[in-house]
């Protein structure tokens, strides 16, 4: 089988010597010609001509030095970062390919800094880059003689090994490095947690995988990581690319799904303890999928977070529920935001231009956070949670019970309400310890003048323990399902018609009594 050849390249010294060799060749090749034809004699060359001679020699030899110093450092510039003089990208890929070419067995670790990018939003580009400098040096005395250490730009880096036995020893040196980020990383006078997610894969001598499939698995594994939790080393399976294509399907039918419209919402009413009257509903997001799959919201949710689509979807389920809620008179209404939402620094604005252009009154609208929302970029979640309550709407924490949510924290937040989890809930009703818990929540909740909601009140004994601890408001099947728009406006019709007619019923009374 024929096969093309290949394109000729020339080293660092070829790209000089070729360029001069051609010179010295049609130069002697003239000289042959006027020596031949008896324009030039050489028998009795004077003393200038010797002398040009020697400096024309000397004067290539010179330039050749020279070009092949400055090449060398190109050369090296070419394979370095400049931040952390670590090699780089290029360079990675280089020496891969060599010891591939030697039939060595390669290992290879990702590493990602985990709460990197908080850190440069909050301190600034300058500090973030001192940190990367840090984390550099740190890495490198930690992987020392046994691996070399890569930084291939943000903040990501690279380790690898080779010969026998190298993924052991690389999971090894990356245990230790994770081992060394449980303790804080000091930047000037600032200590700073600063956590890593790995990934490794490994080639051995029998394996014909190229440098950049090589690379890919490491940041295959590297992303299962971070899904995982953080800190932690993951290697490379083969299910991960299984994984990862039916995450990439997923992002793919959801935006065809808003595209097509396929989304719906339903509404959850929310009860007075006392009363049991509808006080307000809750925005619950639906997915009415055309081929009939599953479409678990905490299943689907975390793809359109990570993707980016929770930004157009979470636009259009505000102004979907504030249409909607208009026609519920001074029924509050209840939307869940995601961490991702938070972030984006376009979001308050656009909540104001939904606000102005559905006419919904802000100060009916909740917004709903979970903790995790908070934790991840505390200071980003403030900036954009002040300028929500600008607009007079207020924020409540969703899911309390289930974080590690301080005392400082809910001061911080400054929230309006409290959200109490059905897990806490449920557990309150079963053991006294859980119920002395759910008690002190909601008493520190009425010291920092926070209402109160309990969650998934299922039972007739939990909606009793939610009244008796002191909450103002219960949610949950015991009273009612989550239903569809239209339902809703049979539910509260009903509570009006029942309201009024208890009203006359009253006055009738009075009457016959007068």
């Amino acid at each position: 089988m024929h096969r093309p050849s290949k394109p000729m390249r020339l080293t660092s010294r070829g790209l000089i010597i070729l360029p001069l060799a051609i010179i010295s060749i049609v130069v002697a090749g003239i000289s042959a010609v006027l020596v031949a034809a008896g324009a030039l004699t050489l028998a009795a060359p004077s003393l200038p001509i010797i002398l040009s001679a020697f400096a024309f020699a000397a004067s290539i030899i010179g330039v050749c030095r020279m070009g092949l110093t400055n090449m060398k450092e190109l050369e090296l510039l070419e394979r370095t970062d400049r931040l952390t003089h670590l090699p780089n990208r290029h360079a990675l890929h280089e020496d891969i390919q060599a010891s591939l070419d030697t039939n060595e067995e390669v290992a290879i670790a990702l590493l990602d800094l985990d709460g990197f990018k908080q850190i440069n939003d909050h301190f600034g580009h300058t500090f973030g880059d001192a940190l990367i400098t840090q984390c550099a040096q740190l890495f490198e005395g930690i992987l020392g003689d046994e691996a070399v250490c890569y930084r291939l730009g943000g903040d990501e880096f690279a380790a690898v090994t080779t010969g026998p036995m190298c993924g052991t020893i690389l999971e090894g040196l990356c245990r230790r490095l994770l081992d060394r980020l449980n303790a804080p990383v000091l930047v000037g006078t600032r200590e700073l947690a600063i956590g890593a997610s790995v990934g490794i894969t490994h080639r051995t001598k029998s394996d014909d995988v190229s440098p950049s499939e090589l690379l890919r698995r490491s940041d295959v594994a590297m992303y299962m990581s971070k899904r995982g939790g953080k800190m932690r080393c993951t290697w490379f399976n083969e299910s991960f690319d299984q994984h990862r294509e039916a995450i990439r399907q997923l992002e793919d039918d959801l935006r065809e799904g808003l595209k097509k419209r396929q989304f719906s919402l339903v509404y959850q009413p929310l009860v007075e303890a006392d009363s049991e009257r509808i006080v307000g509903v809750e925005a619950l997001l639906r997915w009415n999928r055309d081929d009939g799959g599953e479409a678990r919201p905490d299943h689907f949710i975390p793809v359109a977070e990570e993707s980016g689509i929770i930004n157009p979807l979470g636009l259009w389920v505000l102004r979907e529920a504030m249409t909607k809620a208009l026609k519920w008179g001074d029924i509050s209404l209840s939307v869940n935001i995601s961490a991702a939402q938070l972030r984006n620094s376009d979001f308050p604005i656009k909540l104001g231009e939904i606000l102005e252009e559905t006419g919904y009154p802000p100060e009916q609208l909740e917004l709903e956070v979970t903790e995790t929302c908070l934790v991840l970029d505390p200071a980003v979640a403030e900036r954009s949670l002040n300028v929500i309550r600008e607009f007079g709407c207020r924020i409540s924490l969703d899911d309390f019970g289930t974080g590690y949510a301080s005392i400082g924290f809910l001061r911080q937040f400054r929230f309006e309400k409290l959200k109490i989890d059905r897990t806490l809930v449920i557990e309150a009703s079963q053991d006294e310890s859980f119920s002395a818990m759910m008690i002190s929540s909601i008493a520190i909740a009425r010291a920092l003048n926070m209402a109160v909601t309990a969650e998934g009140v299922e039972t007739s004994e939990q909606a009793d323990l939610a009244r008796l601890a002191g909450c103002d408001q219960i949610q949950g099947w015991l009273f009612h399902k989550p239903h569809p728009a239209s339902e809703i406006d049979k539910l509260i019709a009903r509570q009006e018609e029942a309201h009024w007619t208890a009203q006359n019923d009253r006055q009738l009374d009075h009457r016959r009594i007068a």
